[in-house]
């Protein structure tokens, strides 16, 4: 049930009988048109912005349109009032029984309500962490991670079919790397000093790892020369790896349906099969480029390369896929990455990076055009950074780690739910503060508990109300007759929960989970209000002396404890039903 889309279609439907009669040109383009909240409600219900788009495309005056749309939408009716304001703005107004109807709706529907069929059962691959497989995961990791996977779980639930991915960074120079560090550690467990050099990794969980290694190898490495250790310490050490961020996204409640490995890509000839099927549009050339900006001549040093023509597809310059050495570029895996997952048939692809690969995403979105001809979207979300604060002072360092915050310690302190909806609070793209002691405290300031404090409000009153002899089982609340429901503060929250189908389509097609936790917050607040009001208006409470009364009250309530849970569902986090 959307009942934005309900009178969108009923527009539609009058805008077309219009055109029909002449009183508006046949074949308008009638995409543009919507019907949203308007920006003060006391100007209506809804608004349509019909007469506005339609009034130049039409060679009418919007306000002429406008008028001619109400008297038709005024016959219907669903509505009690079609208004015209300003220049040609259309402000509506629904009858009570459609807002009631929400809640049987909401009720009968449980957390599936809101779902759409909007992605058509498209497929998409979300790829998402992909963090290199040299040691724990930190908290930048942490936020691309529930981003991607509140975004997998909110397009699945609009309709498309998802599969999430992760890249496992092992076949470039930062594994090896990894396998010497290792390997410091290997010699560390049989007694010896370790030489962590500069530029190997640091951290304390590498010990664990060069144990493992001498329960594995014994002393068959000692004393001989890295081209007999390098290799199988390498695939040792980055499956161990693997395990780790494997048992951290799992802590954080992220599951992955893929791995793919870079290193695959490699003697396999699939990066060569990628670049010849851009040679063969003409976009695989041999040349030199321009000195990168704020270079001087002689500071450039000009080498032929094979480039990819990636300027015909949108890109600033074009790319090197080979070096003048003839191995490949770090960006030539990638197309190849990209081109097996155009091969596997996704219809749209989305990338989540972090903020320092911003510089990536033109190239790549040019490398998809030409490698689909156009046909698969690619879509690349930026995260940015997350700052960590304690006691009022900047959070920074892991002893385990080395230099930073892992995942897990995120986890540790305050628990996936938690981290899940703060993560969440602010825009993908946006810096995002998470302060510990706030996180964690039982104030309104607090989005994460003040949502699960709404939920947990709503299922005291179905016990008590349970304990009165009301039967609050979701198929009796639905069947309750609703007419009595019509205070106005009653009707706002029940228009609330008519926008939350809306809600999701929209976020959906942005690729914004943020606003679902944006949504709840305000959905919370708003239940909160109406719990506050009856305390001065005890009409407006849940729970009645008459039981049928209550019941009908109770239903309101509920259906707003099914939308709340279907919300912290797509954000991966667990409604509570009793606050400690």
């Amino acid at each position: 049930m959307n009942l934005f889309n309900d009178i969108r279609a009923l527009v539609l439907e009058c805008l077309s009988e219009m055109m029909a009669e002449g009183a508006l040109p046949e074949g308008l383009d009638l995409s543009a048109v919507t019907v949203e909240p308007p920006r003060d409600a006391a100007h209506g219900d809804m608004a349509t912005n019909a007469a506005m788009v339609l009034a130049k495309p039409a060679g009418a005056r919007p306000r002429e349109i406008a008028e001619t749309l109400a008297a038709r939408l005024r016959t219907d009716a669903r509505l009690v009032s079609a208004e015209v304001a300003g220049p040609g703005f259309l402000n509506l107004r629904l009858a009570p029984a459609l807002w009631q109807g929400v809640i049987p709706a909401a009720l009968r529907a449980g957390r599936d309500f809101g779902r759409t069929t909007m992605g058509g059962g498209r497929r998409v691959n979300i790829e998402f962490v992909s963090a290199n497989p040299t040691g724990p995961m930190h908290v930048g990791h942490a936020r691309g991670a529930v981003f991607g996977d509140a975004l997998a779980t909110l397009l699945a639930f609009a309709g498309w079919e998802v599969t999430r991915e992760y890249y496992i960074n092992d076949g470039g120079a930062q594994v090896d790397v990894l396998a010497r560090s290792a390997y410091e550690r290997y010699r560390e467990a049989h007694g010896r000093s370790p030489e962590i050099a500069e530029g190997l990794y640091p951290g304390d969980y590498l010990i664990e790892v060069g144990e493992a290694l001498k329960a594995e190898y014994g002393g068959r490495f000692l004393d001989q020369p890295e081209s007999a250790w390098l290799e199988p310490v390498r695939d040792f050490a980055t499956a161990r790896m693997m395990a780790m961020i494997r048992a951290d996204l799992a802590a954080l409640g992220v599951r992955m349906d893929v791995y793919s490995s870079e290193k695959a890509l490699y003697g396999t000839g699939k990066i060569e099969a990628a670049l010849q099927a851009l040679r063969d549009q003409g976009l695989i050339y041999e040349g030199v480029l321009e000195p990168p900006k704020g270079k001087t001549p002689e500071d450039w040093e000009p080498r032929e390369q094979t480039l990819f023509r990636s300027t015909a597809h949108g890109d600033d310059v074009d790319r090197p896929v080979k070096k003048s050495d003839g191995s490949w570029t770090y960006f030539a895996p990638d197309i190849a990455y990209h081109f097996d997952k155009i091969e596997r048939g996704f219809d749209a692809l989305i990338d989540i990076f972090g903020a320092d690969h911003g510089g990536y995403v033109k190239r790549m979105k040019a490398a998809v055009a030409a490698l689909s001809a156009g046909r698969v979207p690619l879509d690349i979300k930026l995260v940015q950074l997350v700052k960590l604060f304690k006691n009022g002072e900047p959070f920074k360092m892991s002893k385990r780690a080395g230099t930073f915050v892992t995942l897990r310690d995120v986890v540790d302190m305050v628990g996936a739910d938690v981290t899940r909806f703060v993560m969440l609070t602010r825009k993908n793209d946006a810096p995002l503060d998470f302060d510990f002691d706030k996180v964690l405290e039982q104030s309104r300031d607090n989005p994460v508990w003040y949502v699960q404090y709404a939920h947990a409000r709503i299922n005291s009153v179905l016990r008590k109300a349970a304990e009165g002899g009301v039967d609050v089982t979701d198929d009796a609340l639905a069947g309750q007759a609703l007419a009595g429901l019509d205070h106005p503060a009653e009707l706002a929250l029940m228009r609330k929960l008519a926008d939350w189908p809306r809600q999701v389509e929209i976020a959906a097609r942005a690729h914004e989970p943020h606003r679902i936790a944006g949504y709840l917050a305000e959905l919370a607040g708003d239940l909160h209000a109406h719990w506050n009001r009856g305390n001065d208006e005890p009409a407006l409470r849940f729970v009645q002396d008459d039981p049928a009364v209550s019941a009908t009250k109770i239903a309101l309530a509920r259906a707003v404890g099914v939308v709340i849970s279907a919300g912290l569902g797509i954000l991966g986090v667990t409604p509570v039903d009793e606050m400690r």
